[in-house]
């Protein structure tokens, strides 16, 4: 497939999927979200490690308004249902983990995107904005559930209510991002994280993704029986028996991801 509105790239198992509309802070058409959909399940199947950023000075503005004609043309619920839930779910069941650099502004369904991936570095003049008051909505792309499970109630509220922007160190500091760094930083740090992750146990990553995520919905009990199937099937991996061997033998781990 070739890509008119992202830019993808993989080298040593790390895919590296950018939002490619920098003269419009890489808001979002109907044709981003369809290539980022096939770009993700792309990576899937071929890496160990995805990283998703945006081209030029901003990450995402959201979904880019003016590209409508009419504000009556568009159909919320069918554009959520259609085009953004695909999108979040691929995200959410990504076999290997996303790490989210955000060079920019992160705002509307640009910054509920950039926060459903698994880990968050952002530059340090990012900042992230629930916009969606400023034009009469509430928080889409998954917003309303991930900002109070990150942040808590009153954050939340407030970010979604005010509508203000949450500068990435604030960002950091509450809990809804995972680091900060210098922006003349962020590419060198995110690639060390990336290949980190890339050259680490993917399936233990993944049962790790699915845990943490689900332990939002289970009891104490249930989770820790999620937690002895997932430990049992991982015990049976070729990275565990690789991960104890090279601990007893106290060398560098090679793991093979199965």
């Amino acid at each position: 497939m070739t890509y008119q509105e992202i830019l993808y790239e993989l080298a040593e198992d790390v895919a590296l999927i950018t939002l490619n509309r920098p003269e419009a802070l890489n808001g979002m058409t109907t044709v981003m979200r369809a290539e980022l959909r096939h770009a993700l399940a792309r990576a899937a199947g071929e890496s160990r490690a995805i990283v998703l950023t945006g081209a030029g000075r901003g990450f995402c503005s959201g979904q880019d308004l003016g590209a409508t004609k009419r504000v009556a043309d568009i159909d919320l619920e069918r554009l959520l249902r259609e085009e953004y839930e695909p999108l979040l779910k691929l995200i959410e069941e990504s076999p290997v983990p996303i790490l989210c650099a955000v060079n920019g502004p992160a705002a509307g369904a640009g910054a509920n995107l950039a926060l459903a991936c698994d880990v968050v570095i952002a530059a340090r003049s990012a900042y992230f904005l629930e916009a969606f008051a400023r034009i009469g909505l509430l928080p889409d792309a998954g917003g309303t559930w991930r900002l109070p499970r990150k942040i808590g109630l009153a954050r939340a509220m407030g970010m979604s209510l005010f509508a203000e922007p949450i500068p990435a160190p604030q960002a950091a500091e509450w809990g809804l991002i995972w680091e900060v760094v210098d922006d003349g930083a962020l590419t060198a740090r995110v690639g060390e994280l990336a290949a980190r992750l890339a050259a680490g146990p993917t399936r233990a990553y993944g049962a790790t993704r699915r845990a943490i995520r689900q332990s939002f919905e289970n009891s104490y009990q249930e989770q820790l029986a999620l937690e002895a199937r997932e430990q049992g099937a991982l015990g049976a991996t070729r990275d565990f028996e690789e991960g104890v061997l090279a601990f007893l033998e106290k060398r560098k781990p090679a793991y093979e991801g199965r």
